[in-house]
């Protein structure tokens, strides 16, 4: 992700030994890298032209971010790959939980329930977790699949560009996180009437709840973009989201949302038979064609069924 970094003295004061910016100072065909100190000509050099500033924050490197037209041109490339794979189902969640975690298991099943129930394409973050569990699910079914990858996910220790299984032809790795969101949030727009397409909030951490709200304030303000209006999905597996949810009560209660508003943006489903059922419903469609009973789909009264089983290579 490129990040933009402007220091001011009192910030380099305060900063820990350890985290001290180095700055590169390009001024015509001068190039100096000589750390600058905080003295009086700090706000001379600080308005001097410069092209580039390369910080490294306890040994992170961040990719310079030189002008505004490089994250538009990434922007295109995401609406250009959206248009080649066609929208579809986009899924927000984990990329922590692994193969032996139950909601590995319900949102593989969930997405390949869903791939071959609206005949979409199925978006994710191409990373592992969650959106690995979609991918493959989607997969199972025969459905394309699309992914939005960044270099590091949360919870990984090395960054690498290449998804370890999926063609080149099927994810595009954004080096910027705002050009990311936008792809994802295309991606599930309704242009037109046979658009089948859905966001699913699958459960996850502060990424996964960063892109939730964005959404649904997307949504709120009528500003996602979608020709026709798009179902928003919140999995609350094993009650995961139900303390969010009371504390979205609360706020209802302390009137800084109004009563009912927020729940008018999304449908609330607890286990994969509903959300099918709501989709199917949404769409016209037969519901749930395809599975002859609810352990197909993953689940048993809300247990994972032992006979699900995942080819995880």
């Amino acid at each position: 992700m490129g990040i933009s970094v402007c220091c001011s003295s009192s910030f380099w004061l305060n900063m820990n030994p350890k985290q001290q910016c180095r700055f590169a100072k390009i001024s015509g065909n001068q190039k100096r890298g000589d750390d600058l100190k905080i003295t009086g000509n700090f706000r001379k050099a600080q308005t001097q032209s410069t092209r580039s500033i390369c910080c490294k924050l306890q040994g992170t490197d961040f990719e310079e971010r030189t002008s505004p037209a490089e994250v538009k041109r990434e922007i295109e490339k995401c609406y250009e790959f959206i248009e080649r794979l066609g929208r579809g189902v986009v899924y927000l969640g984990s990329a922590r939980l692994g193969t032996e975690h139950p909601h590995f298991v319900r949102s593989f099943e969930l997405a390949k329930g869903i791939a071959s129930l609206l005949d979409a394409t199925t978006w994710s973050g191409a990373g592992p977790g969650l959106m690995d569990a979609v991918t493959k699910g989607a997969l199972e079914a025969g459905k394309p699949v699309g992914g939005f990858k960044i270099g590091k996910e949360a919870g990984q220790w090395t960054a690498t560009d290449v998804h370890p299984y999926l063609p080149l032809d099927s994810y595009l790795t954004c080096r910027f996180f705002s050009a990311r969101k936008h792809g994802l949030v295309d991606a599930g727009v309704r242009a037109v009437s046979s658009d089948r397409t859905a966001f699913v909030a699958l459960p996850g951490g502060i990424g996964t709840l960063d892109e939730v709200f964005e959404v649904s304030a997307l949504i709120q303000l009528e500003r996602i973009g979608s020709m026709l209006p798009v179902p928003f999905l919140v999995m609350n597996y094993d009650s995961f989201y139900s303390k969010l949810l009371g504390f979205i009560d609360d706020c209802e209660g302390w009137g800084t949302v109004s009563k009912g508003e927020v729940a008018s943006l999304w449908r609330v489903c607890n286990t994969n038979a509903e959300a099918l059922a709501y989709l199917a419903e949404y769409y016209g469609l037969p519901d749930t064609e395809g599975y002859t009973s609810i352990s197909e789909l993953g689940e048993d009264n809300g247990i994972v069924s032992s006979s699900s089983k995942i080819d995880v290579q």
